[in-house]
């Protein structure tokens, strides 16, 4: 077993003992290698035969296609840990979209907040967002000339207005327009844009969203090897010259962006969004691609986006060089449609703000001549869509913060995931709150969410859903779930170990959720994901450390994030939200099997994810908000309801029960981190804005709330000093 720290072990993935399970894999690829060479297609033969000139003939006859290159063995992602990291503690955000408004309808209120906190932006724009040509204007009878150019420059203006207003100046206020050079010697029109501490970059690579026999080119652009995709000049862009971009240069230009920038935090769409079957007329009312609940070019780009990351980490490392630190968020897309909606009046209203000076007008005098927005998104119109996508903000893997634990010497340690790969900080001093350069685990390429457990004896289990492979051209790929186990309580760790996939397809196994776990006092893990029917599958360790096979459980469809948690009886019991009401599984006795509640009590219609909490009598305390409600619902599993405290706000709450009722933790309807103990409620005011949710930890001088940094950076924060 190779062990964390005392050097990189040549193999840092390897199978578990115990049952296997049918789902298992073995053998898994890399992201980044090649796969096994194809044979020569008739387009590739016949090009040969007919030489360099005949083939650059063919391929113009065939609409853009081009004979496909060899594809590069690229550098791939090392699972081992030991490796540095580097962090510049400068935080700096990067966003990367398929089509101008992706940002504003999917990844706000997040950005807004670090915008609002001075966290510098860059935002690139994967397609030139041009379709039809059309900027159709809502209540305007007749055709609508088509003009692609014209149209790509209306709703890069239309960013331009809405950057601007977010930043607090006029919404015409003019932006520095350049021209950047990317890897490949390629061209992107970059506008820039400062006031005060608050500063936004867009980069406009503009690939064309279609080409001949390419509708939807960009999910072409990740399949097909042979696809060469032109770029869009906007009007009046200071771009001259049109490039064109295959796989790997796609990948190449978004390595060089991350390389240029070093973002603390990266924004990406979903590469692995929900199966959805509609009937034919539904699917292409919601644009959503044909077996998935999304758009196509959202799954593409956020496929590209992952392998470039991939990448980057990979270069970086080469030769012995240190991670880059960064987080990174992926957030859902036409998924809003399908599930109840999570934002607050408040906050919506806010979000759909930005969308107005987006959407512009035709009567606006904004000085860009081919239009002053997408003007069937202005107005009221994002409110009034029905299809609702303005009305939520998911994340694609959603947690309840930074793992914490207190060593054996009193300080805290603090797991989360850094440069896609499992890291570890430390308290310098036992209360500190200072913290120590981060150690690497590795595991990755991981998503940004671990799961934990706690063995009897204090061990650690972290558990990881991994991207083992990603990659395109028809490669591999895969997801899995890894664990990685403490060797001692507070020592090194053993080998990260593959625990597989509940699905038996690698197109069904990317659709799994975050793993959630639980010891149960008789020492057995359960481990429960939400699976690609968007029910739940568990995994159990067994006491001794064997696991057995993936098991599906009955029940109804759920999103993702998890709730688990063990009674005063020594009882396992599972939560998640469904679409309407919150569903539970629990053991009828301690040490059973985890059985589905069909005939539970229909608890309140959940809008986000739920948390357990323990009360004093041994039972369970649920905490949520009910869809679109800044008020706190608290009820137990029975349906009785509970006094709910004064908590208003948005996003997930994160509850600990202790003898003077519960520690609430959660953020207030301006985003800040809002914490409650003891029947006192304090906001976080100072610091460096916080990422996702944050971890409430019980130490000896009271509650305190932990999370991470848009600086990539662990930060603590203790509202009281009474002991919870």
């Amino acid at each position: 077993m190779n062990e964390i720290p005392g050097g990189r072990p040549h193999a840092a993935v390897s199978r578990t003992t115990g049952a296997p399970s049918p789902a298992d894999h073995t053998g898994d690829t890399a992201p980044g290698t090649a796969p096994r060479r194809p044979r020569p297609t008739r387009r590739r033969t016949l090009a040969a035969a007919l030489g360099l000139a005949g083939a650059t003939a063919l391929a113009g006859a065939l609409g853009g296609c081009s004979v496909p290159a060899p594809r590069r063995g690229g550098p791939t992602a090392d699972p081992a840990p030991g490796m540095p990291i580097t962090g510049s503690r400068r935080a700096q955000l990067m966003q990367i979209m398929a089509h101008p408004d992706d940002d504003l309808y999917f990844m706000n209120p997040d950005c807004q907040r670090m915008v609002d906190a001075g966290v510098p932006l860059v935002c690139v724009y994967v397609t030139a967002g041009e379709h039809n040509g059309k900027n159709h204007i809502p209540g305007r009878t007749g055709e609508t000339v088509a003009d692609k150019e014209d149209y790509s420059s209306a709703r890069h203006q239309g960013l331009r207005q809405a950057y601007a207003q977010m930043i607090g100046l006029d919404r015409f206020t003019p932006w520095q327009k350049g021209v950047a050079t990317l890897r490949g010697d390629r061209q992107a029109e970059i506008n820039t844009l400062a006031h005060g501490n608050r500063r936004v970059e867009l980069v406009f690579l503009n690939l064309a969203m279609h080409a001949p026999r390419r509708w939807m080119a960009l999910p072409s652009l990740w399949e097909d090897r042979a696809l060469g995709l032109r770029t869009v000049i906007a009007t009046d862009s200071p771009v001259r010259r049109a490039d064109t971009y295959d796989y790997d240069g796609l990948v190449d230009v978004l390595v060089g962006l991350l390389e240029r920038y070093r973002p603390t935090v990266v924004h990406t769409l979903d590469p692995d969004p929900d199966i959805q079957h509609s009937d034919e007329a539904t699917r292409k009312k919601d644009s959503e691609q044909p077996g998935y609940s999304d758009h196509g070019d959202h799954t593409a780009v956020a496929s590209f986006s992952w392998a470039a990351l991939v990448r980057w980490v990979a270069e970086a490392t080469a030769d012995g060089g240190a991670i880059p630190a960064f987080t990174t968020t992926s957030f859902r897309g036409y998924y809003n449609r399908h599930w109840p909606k999570n934002l607050p009046e408040p906050v919506l209203r806010e979000k759909a703000a930005h969308l107005v000076p987006y959407g512009g007008d035709p009567s606006w005098q904004c000085g860009n001549a081919a239009g002053c927005g997408d003007y069937m998104v202005g107005g009221r119109r994002p409110l009034t869509n029905k299809k609702g996508w303005v009305r939520s903000t998911h994340h694609r893997h959603p947690g309840t913060g930074p793992v914490v634990a207190t060593g054996p010497d009193g300080r805290l340690t603090v797991y989360g995931v850094l440069g896609l790969r499992a890291v570890r900080w430390r308290e310098t001093e036992p209360g500190s709150g200072q913290w120590t350069e981060p150690d690497d685990l590795g595991g990755g390429p991981l998503a940004p969410a671990l799961g934990a457990a706690t063995l009897l004896d204090g061990r650690q289990l972290l558990f990881g859903l991994r991207f083992a492979a990603l990659g395109g051209h028809g490669g591999a790929n895969r997801r899995e779930v890894a664990v990685l186990e403490q060797r001692s309580p507070g020592g090194p760790f053993l080998a990260w170990s593959g625990l597989g996939n509940p699905e038996r397809d690698d197109d069904r196994g990317r659709r799994i959720g975050v793993p959630v776990a639980v010891t149960a006092p008789d020492g057995r893990v359960h481990l429960f994901v939400r699976d690609a029917g968007k029910g739940v599958s568990t995994r159990v360790r067994e006491a001794d450390g064997t696991w057995g096979p993936w098991r599906g459980l009955d029940g109804a469809e759920v999103q993702d994030g998890l709730s688990a948690a063990v009674d005063g009886r020594g009882r396992v019991h599972l939560f998640a939200t469904g679409r309407d009401r919150v569903h539970h599984w629990a053991q009828e006795r301690s040490g059973g099997p985890v059985v589905f509640r069909a005939d539970g009590p229909a608890l309140p219609v959940p809008g986000g994810p739920v948390d357990t909490a323990a009360t004093p009598d041994g039972g369970l305390a649920l905490y949520y908000r009910r869809p679109e409600a800044r008020e706190l619902t608290a009820v137990r599993p029975d349906g009785a309801r509970l006094a709910a405290p004064a908590f208003d706000g948005y996003g997930p709450v994160v509850a600990v029960g202790t003898p003077k009722g519960p520690v609430l933790l959660g953020r207030d309807l301006a985003g800040r981190v809002r914490l409650h103990v003891a029947g006192r409620d304090a906001v976080r005011t100072r610091g460096v804005v916080a990422l996702g949710p944050a971890t409430p930890h019980l130490g000896p001088k009271g509650a305190l709330a932990v999370g991470i940094g848009a600086d990539a950076y662990p930060w603590s924060w203790a509202s009281h000093t009474d002991t919870a």
